[in-house]
């Protein structure tokens, strides 16, 4: 270290007695150390001048490692991703293109295409510009040449562009994306305005209570306890892995067994199946439960017609509740215990809900990102709207009706793919109050490969814009208050459903590459980095553990409003795709608990005898038949992965955006782009989720 030279403190000091002495060390290994004075050794040393030569070096070293360790990651990650495009793109194994059934998609997926070559054109444009020293685009107060600066044809055309873009087409660009960004605020304010919800339901813990024993009988001389009759539903179509656990669950809650009756509504059309399914019913029949298999012939309606054609047997007017569970849903034993005392002293109450648990939100990262979304809905959107409004959008599953509500609101209707919500607005319409429950859990499946996913997606967002188009005349005309009408029009149908999918695909994936290529409407730092990262942020809130995947779930959200889009318009215009249903396809995940069930129950099966006298000769044969089609039951088909069109259209427009702001020094632009570029590519070459080839 070089000695000081400022003489100022040495006049300002008292002058120290003793002489200095230095003490020097050959040996490299140790520090050298200035002593002025007695007391000088005595003085805390600076931790730097501690430091000797191999304790630098090991630093440096270990620095060195980290940074060869991390560029080694990226270097294999790139590797992995070039490997994977030379598969699936070029040589096309265990692949399949996404083929758009009935022309759905092949619209946007025209439109995607035309800004992805008029991108490309424009950047061949200014990369010539550029490399010709032509830089208009850095100037921020754009200088048009004049006609004797004029060089060539080509200098000519590309002032000619220059003018055109400011005069005609950045105008437009800026206009649009000025809606998009107040349609943005406005969402996020709406989404904050959730959030401080919460946060005052949990801060005054406020939630359902149930006040004493509500199954206490006022009737001394009887049992003291008075049950209410529920009827239990399982609705099913294919649900080969899944439909046992479920059954079993549903057969084990904890109710007095000539209180409840359970309903297996069988829509697969898959014979083996079939059996298999009948023969699980008639196991549990002949252990006591009080269980009937159902299977209709003709599959109309889907799910709604299934349920409507269950709640027409006649011996369902002896029942007071239903509760209805999907076929990879496994309720705790005490769930009807825990929702159906609600309804007591409460009239008016028409719904209880039940919030889901995941078995599988670790299996990958789509599952993870799933979890993320699906833990903000029930935790946020779910619990406030229950909470401050009596209304929500009934998940379809893991709820309890009073059967009362359901007939005075219509029944189940198949006029669209969501019929729990159709059910749910037109109750609400009557005057019905609806309770969220936010403790009470129920395990359940969501899908691990991203084709699942997708088809999920599209059905959740173009079913509520064909619920829109039928019932805002009803809304219109319903003798409820005119701010619940407000609130279901604007607020539950046209901005989370409706508004979210459109500036979402429009602000990310369309204008902000345009503006690349269009600076005069140039989008701001702040709408593509800051307020994103915070509204992710509050979307991860309800699940603390999946932090780390904040960046992830950004992007993905990004890529998943191509999907959201195409089925919200495809919903709101009617067109063919938005009558599609397709049964999401489970894995059959199990919770710990379920495993160690069902190895008890297997291990009493081997203790009983083989045939139980209460098995009839009809059932007797469906067993052996069962066994027949187990034996002969043919190999499973090999699935492959798709590749999107879409998806991977809008990878190479993001990409090619990414190049052009990287010509003009916009480094969040460029970052974001480029990462949203990748994130494209990953789910288009179907990256994301279970490979299944």
């Amino acid at each position: 270290m070089a000695p000081s030279l400022d003489f100022s403190e040495w006049w300002s000091k008292d002058t120290r007695k003793g002489t200095p002495v230095v003490v020097t060390m050959e040996n490299p290994n140790y520090s050298v150390v200035e002593i002025n004075g007695p007391d000088a050794a005595f003085r805390p040393v600076e931790k730097s001048r501690g430091k000797n030569a191999k304790q630098v070096t090991w630093v440096l070293l270990l620095k060195a490692h980290r940074a060869v360790g991390c560029v080694a990651s990226l270097a294999t990650f790139l590797w992995a991703l070039l490997g994977a495009i030379k598969k699936r793109l070029i040589f096309r194994q265990g692949v399949s293109m996404d083929n758009e059934k009935m022309g759905k998609g092949k619209a946007l997926f025209t439109v995607i295409k035309m800004f992805l070559v008029t991108a490309l054109a424009i950047l061949a444009f200014e990369l010539v510009a550029y490399f010709k020293g032509w830089h208009y685009f850095r100037n921020p107060h754009l200088h048009m040449p004049r006609t004797s600066d004029i060089q060539s044809l080509f200098h000519m055309v590309y002032v000619a562009w220059l003018t055109f873009r400011a005069d005609y087409i950045a105008p437009t660009i800026q206009a649009l994306s000025t809606f998009c960004v107040v349609l943005f605020l406005i969402q996020s304010v709406d989404r904050l305005v959730l959030c401080f919800g919460c946060f005052w339901i949990k801060y005054k813990k406020i939630k359902p209570r149930i006040e004493g024993n509500q199954f206490e009988s006022d009737d001394v001389e009887g049992s003291g306890f008075e049950y209410p009759m529920v009827l239990v539903q399982i609705p099913m179509c294919n649900e080969k892995e899944v439909y046992q656990q479920s059954i079993s669950a549903v057969c084990q809650l904890d109710w007095p067994k000539d209180r409840f009756l359970i309903q297996v509504l069988d829509d697969s059309d898959d014979e083996s199946i079939q059996y298999l399914i009948k023969a699980e019913v008639s196991e549990w029949r002949q252990k006591g439960i009080n269980i009937v298999y159902r299977h209709r012939l003709v599959r109309t309606g889907y799910k709604a017609g299934n349920l409507k054609s269950a709640m027409g047997c006649d011996y369902v007017k002896d029942y007071e509740f239903v509760a209805i569970f999907d076929a990879d849903f496994q309720p705790n034993p005490d769930f009807l215990k825990t929702t159906v005392p609600h309804f007591k002293d409460n009239p008016n109450l028409g719904l209880v809900q039940a919030r889901w648990a995941f078995v599988n939100k670790n299996e990958n990262l789509l599952t993870r990102l799933q979890n993320i979304n699906l833990s903000f809905h029930f935790e946020v959107e779910q619990q406030v709207n229950g909470v401050f409004l009596s209304f929500f959008g009934f998940n379809g599953t893991a709820g309890v009706w009073r059967i009362k509500a359901l007939e005075e609101s219509g029944g189940w209707l198949e006029r669209t793919t969501v019929e729990d919500m159709d059910i749910a607005v037109r109750a609400h319409l009557n005057g019905w109050k609806f309770i969220f429950l936010n403790d009470v859990k129920v395990l359940c499946e969501v899908p691990e490969s991203y084709e699942a996913y997708r088809k999920q997606q599209h059905r959740w967002h173009s079913g509520p814009m064909q619920l829109f188009r039928l019932c805002l005349p009803a809304i219109i005309k319903s003798k409820i208050p005119t701010w619940k009408k407000g609130n279901l029009i604007l607020l539950f149908f046209l901005l989370r459903k409706l508004i979210l999918p459109f500036y979402s695909f429009t602000l990310f994936c369309i204008i902000l590459p345009l503006t690349m290529f269009i600076p005069e409407a140039e989008l701001p730092v702040w709408v593509i980095c800051y307020v994103p990262v915070f509204m992710s942020f509050l979307n991860i809130l309800p699940a603390p553990k999946s932090f780390p995947f904040i960046v992830p779930y950004l992007l993905f959200e990004n890529t998943m409003s191509v999907t959201k889009f195409n089925a919200m318009v495809s919903g709101l215009f009617q067109l063919g795709s938005s009558y599609e249903w397709v049964v999401t396809k489970k894995a059959g995940r199990s919770s710990e608990s379920d495993l160690l069930a069902a190895v008890e129950r297997e291990s009493k099966t081997m203790n009983q005898p083989q045939i139980l006298r209460g098995a009839s000769e009809s059932e007797l044969s469906e067993l052996t038949q069962l066994k027949e089609q187990k034996e002969s039951a043919a190999a499973a088909k090999k699935k492959v992965n798709k590749i999107y069109r879409k998806e991977l259209t809008l990878a190479f427009l993001l990409l090619t955006a990414s190049v052009r702001s990287l010509l003009a020094a916009q480094g969040v632009h460029f970052y974001f782009l480029l990462f949203q570029g990748v994130t494209f590519l990953l789910v288009g070459l179907d990256l994301i989720g279970e490979q299944m080839s």
